[in-house]
């Protein structure tokens, strides 16, 4: 495997907190990408890098040699990423172990993804809940703008969205109403998906149920409406939806309705707008 050394000063500090908003810098709504340059690898010498690893767990030698922290591929992923990538869970549970509160459990690849997103990705909910307790920042973002919580939103993993939501609650207001560069913050993107478990468990964890996305205003009832899901449609009035929420074309979810087959998702907006 082809790596090469890098210092803690490569770690890219992708933090939102600290991100200035850019007016008019909108990038085009755009499918999210979750591969992590896995074609580049070759399982042979992914086994036989980690093989080779020695990791003592005494603390004078973890702080005296540690090259495999340093250790990178083309695509940017470290021992950690690979690790978790391909489900080798003991060897990820020692390095997390090794490195408590350590810069490196939240080095970002070239897509920007930390330990923490993959784990998400490959539904591993027990590494997502060590990388956490371990240090990991769970507000760092992808290229996409999407944090591990976007992701569990997007995917619809209950058991990843519980163990971050457990445990990142000094976080968790500004997690749960941050848009990703397609301007959806997490409600949204259960709501697009259907997850309506997802829906109801953000907004009792104060996500603004009346959020508009950047890209055109539209709030998760315009989402229901434009997807023609009449139960998320009845899951989000039950939970206070605002009927008559304009996107930015002018438009309630009822006028969404106009043109659209689905005749119980007009009726059930046509009261609520009536009242």
């Amino acid at each position: 495997m082809d790596v090469h050394r890098v210092s803690n000063h490569n770690v890219m500090d992708y933090n939102f907190d600290n991100m200035e908003s850019k007016h008019g810098k909108m990038l085009p709504c755009q499918e999210d990408r979750f591969d992590s340059g896995l074609d580049s690898l070759k399982e042979d010498e992914l086994v036989s890098e980690i093989e080779e690893m020695t990791l003592n767990i005494s603390e004078e030698l973890t702080q005296e040699y540690e090259p495999w922290r340093s250790a990178v591929t083309e695509d940017g992923d470290t021992l950690l990423h690979l690790a978790i990538i391909h489900e080798a869970t003991d060897h990820a549970f020692q390095m997390i172990k090794l490195s408590h509160n350590h810069p490196f459990l939240n080095v970002q690849n070239h897509q920007r993804q930390t330990a923490l997103h993959l784990a998400v990705i490959t539904e591993q909910p027990q590494l997502v809940e060590r990388l956490l307790k371990a240090g990991c920042d769970p507000r760092l973002a992808d290229d996409s703008g999407n944090t591990a919580l976007h992701i569990a939103c997007k995917r619809g993993s209950l058991a990843c969205f519980g163990v971050i939501t457990q445990n990142s609650q000094q976080h968790i207001t500004s997690m749960v109403s941050f848009p990703n560069y397609s301007g959806h913050n997490c409600l949204h993107l259960a709501s697009i998906n259907g997850y309506i478990s997802l829906v109801e468990s953000l907004v009792r964890l104060g996500a603004d149920i009346n959020a508009q996305e950047q890209c055109s205003g539209r709030t998760s009832l315009h989402l229901a409406v434009d997807l023609q899901n009449p139960t998320l449609v009845r899951r989000l009035l039950e939970l206070g939806a605002d009927v008559n929420c304009l996107n930015y074309g002018g438009f309630t979810p009822y006028h969404l309705t106009y043109g659209r087959q689905n005749e119980e998702i007009r009726c059930q907006l046509y009261e609520k707008t009536a009242q």
